[in-house]
């Protein structure tokens, strides 16, 4: 197991991808802290399921545009697990279906901005003073594809907006936090999450079929590259962005 004995703190990781971050470091051995919001009943049973299989697990509800509460997080890991190896800034605002998709546009802008970028950026500082207390870590954010390439809806513009803040900011940051420290980023594209099965069928299709590869993405898919990304494999890659997305869009 590529993991094993690892640290890690996964933000947002009740559900959709983060849920499949949180099991899939598990399967691969690491002792896995994540943070929920709402999600009480999603985030026990993920906890129940992983220690039944003999996973080393526990879930904080945090708020990530609280440095507070993801201080606090931070702290409880440490505290059961002595130390943190890895951070994955996952957690996101959900301005795509009710009731955030029907708030103004600028109230869409600023929840994206206290969630998507300001929790981004006060999460790597509580992960970076712990990793730099240990001489090591792993950080990994999460952005999305078409920063590249543009998506022409209101809310596309927004998430492009908040999500190539994050991809800017973490360019910055890894040169920063080098060497002890690594800054990786993720951009996942058409991930088949709740949000992509509730499309009409039409639109479902025709995005599979737009994909080269043939299909939607998965969260596992997802999961994949960050459990690389947090591996001894990728040791010597830093300030990188590894695209998700079926050749949807290629840099």
């Amino acid at each position: 197991m590529r993991l094993r004995e690892r640290v890690a703190v996964i933000t947002g990781g009740s559900r959709g991808i983060g849920r499949e971050i949180v099991s899939a470091f598990a399967r691969e051995g690491a002792r896995v802290a994540f943070s929920y919001l709402r999600s009480d009943d999603a985030a026990r049973h993920l906890v129940s399921s992983l220690q039944a299989l003999g996973a080393d697990a526990f879930a904080v509800r945090a708020d990530a545009a609280s440095p507070d509460e993801t201080r606090a997080l931070a702290e409880e890991a440490r505290t059961r697990f002595g130390r943190i190896d890895i951070w994955i800034n996952n957690a996101g605002a959900d301005i795509l279906t009710a009731p955030n998709c029907n708030l103004p546009t600028l109230d869409q802008l600023d929840l994206l901005l206290r969630v998507d970028v300001r929790g981004t950026v006060s999460g790597c500082a509580i992960a970076a003073e712990v990793m730099d207390r240990q001489g090591r870590g792993k950080i990994i954010n999460i952005a999305w594809d078409h920063i590249y390439h543009g998506l022409g809806t209101p809310q596309g513009e927004l998430y492009a907006l908040a999500k190539a803040a994050v991809w800017a900011y973490s360019r910055s940051l890894a040169r920063r936090l080098a060497p002890a420290i690594t800054v990786n980023v993720i951009a996942p594209g058409w991930i088949e999450t709740t949000w992509g099965r509730g499309l009409d069928a039409d639109t479902h299709e025709r995005i599979a079929r737009e994909t080269p590869l043939g299909r939607w993405g998965q969260p596992a898919d997802v999961a994949a590259a960050a459990v690389f990304l947090a591996s001894p494999d990728a040791d010597f890659i830093t300030g990188q962005t590894l695209v998700v997305n079926g050749g949807t869009v290629m840099p």
